[in-house]
């Protein structure tokens, strides 16, 4: 079942932490640019920094802001990350996430986080497109442009990103559209125009370097000019209605800047022209150590072309999949299947996946299945189609032919979290005791470092139908946290702490989790931030402090994780 996005939030978002698609760039040929520093490490160490964007993206979440999918996540941070190991800064924290927005939008927030929209995504033709967008984005993180704008801001709010936290928790505990907007309106909207006015500033430096990241991770920098083109055609038309992005209505893409971005682009595929090129082996060397057949190909070129292929293949299906997930599915079930009888050019392997995951998510597994196999005849083995095929055999009630699949997946890429989640929640949700265990334990390597919500979720059910009520007590805990509920996920260890029957490992793991949350926690009720799990006018109690204070209750739902 899908739900439908709030969208007053991402607009606040955007406004506070711009960072716009529109770009330009100079046509000179030496596009690097020296780190000209900031002082604003005075006002906000970059682990401040890092803390507040890691806090914005789990009140997003909290929101049911953000696309949580571990074939996204896992496409756009190594897609992000391939631009990263090729920018000025690549040692840098940088987190990339899918924000659930149709609108046509990316931002760039502090600690390296980025969001893409999933509307841009959508109207991208080609990756290079995508990661032309983020490459601009990165461009705002490694010029220290956020850090800029926390200077220039410190008579009026010297730590921005405060204002945009209470912004978005006020969303998350009045369920209102306006309520944001009223953070704004009570004082802080010379703060959201001081961020405009900011990414007015340094658009032509963050392009100057995304350009050059761009080109040096081996996309087509023409990419970028040629998105701001199809930008300025819908601005021009007045088509795209409500989608046309508003930092492209504040910031004009205008011919001029379009012609720049392009100018710039040819200088440096001029300047790759005059490097040396060749082929990764040597042609003489492989030559002698094959078999002298007329048709063997340079290995090189044919593992060129193969990668090309495949990167290719799966922007395409993330695409869709993205399109899908961040819709609703009945009705993109109906555009797909029209799409596919009446446009001439429609019938890709792509949107007949796309076509598979809306028949799937809307409950017609058995349809979905039917659209499948036929494309993995042309695509055998593309581990994302037999996923997809694993997902529409399970919602169909066809259980022994998605589990074998499942387990043939995993077998093939044993850490592979997309796979390990699917499978390890079909093992849960109809197998048997042995069968949770056996999910438990494919999940367990997978929580190191995660800090997605439904990692945690699914380790917690698995723990707690093979029996082990601790283990699951403390996964439901992590989850709350990720998912934007920091006060629940303190309640839930404070009555798993209570518990007798916690032996020595288990009761350090929970006071060492309660200590690591005990300043965030401590933070938030001194800045009287609001959270979902935080009803108005209560307050907090430290663990371990008097009893004087009213002490938040763990609700009916931490009552049922952690009994005993």
């Amino acid at each position: 079942m899908t739900m439908t996005p709030r969208r007053p939030v991402p607009r606040l978002l955007a406004a506070l932490m711009a960072a716009a698609l529109s770009c330009a760039a100079g046509a000179q040929q030496d596009v690097r640019l020296p780190d000209l520093g900031s002082s604003a490490n005075a006002l906000i160490s970059p682990q401040e920094a890092q803390d507040y964007g890691d806090a914005m993206l789990r009140q997003m979440r909290a929101l049911d802001m953000v696309v949580d999918d571990p074939l996204l996540d896992d496409y756009i941070n190594d897609l992000g990350f391939r631009l990263v190991a090729n920018c000025d800064k690549p040692k840098d924290h940088f987190a990339f996430f899918i924000v659930k927005d149709p609108e046509i939008n990316a931002f760039a927030a502090p600690g390296g986080y980025i969001g893409v929209n999933s509307g841009l995504i959508t109207i991208t033709r080609d990756e290079s497109e995508l990661a032309g967008v983020i490459a601009h984005e990165i461009g705002h993180i490694t010029q220290n442009h956020l850090q800029r704008a926390f200077e220039d801001a410190k008579k009026d709010a010297p730590l921005m990103a405060l204002v945009l936290l209470g912004a978005i928790a006020a969303g998350a505990g009045s369920h209102s559209g306006d309520a944001p907007m009223a953070v704004l309106a009570g004082g802080q909207g010379l703060i959201a125009q001081k961020s405009i006015n900011f990414t007015r500033h340094d658009e032509i430096e963050a392009d100057r370097v995304g350009i050059q990241t761009l080109a040096n991770a081996g996309f087509d920098p023409n990419a970028m000019a040629g998105f701001f083109q199809r930008m300025e055609d819908v601005m021009s038309t007045g088509a795209g209605g409500e989608n046309v992005p508003a930092l492209l209505q504040d910031h004009p893409v205008t011919t001029v800047r379009i012609s720049d971005a392009k100018a710039r682009a040819g200088a440096l595929i001029a300047a790759q022209k005059l490097r040396p090129s060749g082929d990764a082996m040597d042609r003489s060397q492989w030559e002698k150590s094959t078999a002298p057949i007329p048709f063997v190909r340079d290995p090189a070129a044919l593992s060129q072309a193969l990668a090309r292929a495949e990167r290719k293949d799966t922007w395409a299906f993330m695409r869709e999949r993205v399109r899908v997930l961040a819709g609703d599915a009945p009705k993109l079930a109906t555009y797909y299947a029209s799409g596919l009888q009446t446009q001439p050019g429609f019938d890709t392997v792509a949107n007949r996946y796309g076509y598979a995951l809306a028949l799937t998510r809307s409950g017609r597994g058995a349809q979905a299945v039917e659209q499948l196999q036929p494309v993995l005849k042309s695509h055998p083995g593309n581990p994302i189609l037999r996923l997809a095929l694993a997902d529409a055999h399970l919602q169909a009630g066809q259980r022994a032919a998605a589990m074998a699949i499942y387990s043939d997946l995993n077998t093939q890429s044993p850490r592979n979290r997309a796979v390990v989640l699917a499978y390890a929640e079909a093992l849960t949700n109809d197998g048997d005791t042995a069968q949770a265990s056996q999910a438990a334990n494919l999940l367990r390597p997978l929580l190191d470092n995660a800090s997605e919500p439904e990692i945690y979720s699914a380790y917690a059910r698995a723990s707690d139908k093979a029996g082990d009520k601790i283990r699951a007590g403390e996964a439901f805990a992590d989850a709350s946290y990720y998912s934007g509920r920091p006060f629940d996920a303190m309640e839930q260890l404070k009555r798993l702490l209570a518990r007798t029957d916690l032996d020595y490992y288990a009761r350090v793991r929970i006071q060492a989790r309660i200590a690591e949350l005990t300043p965030l926690v401590l933070e938030l009720h001194k800045r009287r931030i609001k959270t979902d799990d935080r009803p108005d006018g209560q307050q907090w109690q430290q663990p371990g402090a008097c009893s004087g204070r009213l002490c938040l209750g763990a609700g009916p739902a931490a009552a049922d994780l952690t009994h005993p």
